[in-house]
């Protein structure tokens, strides 16, 4: 039992270090009237942290549910824990097969009664690429609108910010992610290994990637995400325009780094998800469904003025 607690703590303090440097934790005074469906009820609203993140960290995503519930008197407010307790939450943000999570989460939605007519849902970082899963994956209860708030839509390909160059934890990561992001071992039991996206291993990628070549219908088009997606009243996507931590950033607006290179960069309209409509995003786009915000902050920096100016609109 011993053994047991000095791993798990073990565990829990790599991954405190890694926190170090990617958690950026917005406090945001939401103010605005409450938002109501079509049956006149308060539209509720779903929260999916980013990684290194909990769902009721009192420094950003607790603080942000208890000012959405102070500033909305009757909305009820979910922000996600993905396990048993807060830690748990926090080491499945790195640890837990993302499939897993997913899953997780639309059976919790599905069983919520609050949330049978639909809710609006906003994700925070890797969070806001796993709620479009749901989105895609599980239609029942509906999502109204989706807010991706600096979100990794065709992944991630570098880890720019790290505590010192030196620092052996960041040197581990990366030589992970860049020997064997594909590897069966690493795409089971590290996060960001599934939404990692090598352009100079294109083969790879679409063949060994567990969730991001699903979901973004690399191997094969299914039709049923394409439609569920398509459902969407509206797809919003914010990009930080000083973004340290995401590379590349134009991944917040579903753009990429060309394939074969690691330098030049296309807009998601240049793609070939785009082209081809894979996914419905070129049918969502001519709809004016897709919504493309910038913040001048780095990632996930902005002001209350901001948001009240650029997210609530797409909330009432």
């Amino acid at each position: 039992m011993q053994q047991k607690a000095e791993e798990r703590s073990n565990r829990f303090r790599m991954t405190a270090a890694l926190l170090s440097f990617l958690l950026v934790a917005p406090v945001l005074l939401v103010t605005g009237g409450p938002v109501y469906d079509s049956t006149n009820k308060i539209v509720p609203l779903v929260l999916w942290h980013g990684m290194g993140d909990s769902c009721c960290n009192p420094l950003s995503m607790g603080a942000i549910k208890k000012m959405v519930e102070k500033e909305v008197p009757g909305i009820y407010v979910l922000s996600l824990m993905i396990g048993k307790n807060v830690i748990e939450d926090t080491e499945n943000g790195f640890f837990k097969d993302v499939n897993e999570q997913v899953s997780m989460v639309c059976d919790q939605l599905a069983k919520d009664p609050q949330l049978k007519g639909g809710y609006n849902a906003m994700g925070f970082s890797q969070g806001a690429q796993f709620l479009r899963a749901v989105a895609q994956r599980c239609p029942s209860p509906p999502i109204k609108t989706l807010i991706s708030v600096g979100g990794q839509h065709q992944g991630v390909y570098g880890l720019p910010r790290c505590p010192g160059e030196s620092s052996h934890i960041c040197d581990i990561i990366r030589k992970a992610l860049n020997s064997g992001a594909y590897s069966d071992l690493v795409q089971k039991h590290l996060v960001q290994a599934q939404y990692w996206h090598d352009p100079l291993n294109d083969d790879l990628y679409k063949k060994h990637s567990l969730f991001l070549a699903d979901i973004n219908q690399e191997r094969s088009v299914n039709e049923t995400y394409k439609k569920n997606l398509q459902r969407l009243e509206k797809f919003v996507m914010v990009k930080f325009l000083n973004d340290t931590v995401v590379d590349p950033v134009v991944s917040e607006w579903f753009g990429f780094l060309k394939t074969g290179q690691a330098k030049e960069t296309e807009t998601l309209q240049e793609s070939v998800l785009y082209k081809e409509d894979r996914l419905g995003l070129a049918a969502m786009d001519k709809a004016k469904k897709l919504v493309f915000l910038t913040s001048e902050g780095d990632h996930l920096q902005f002001t209350k003025e901001w948001f009240d100016t650029n997210l609530l609109p797409y909330l009432r």
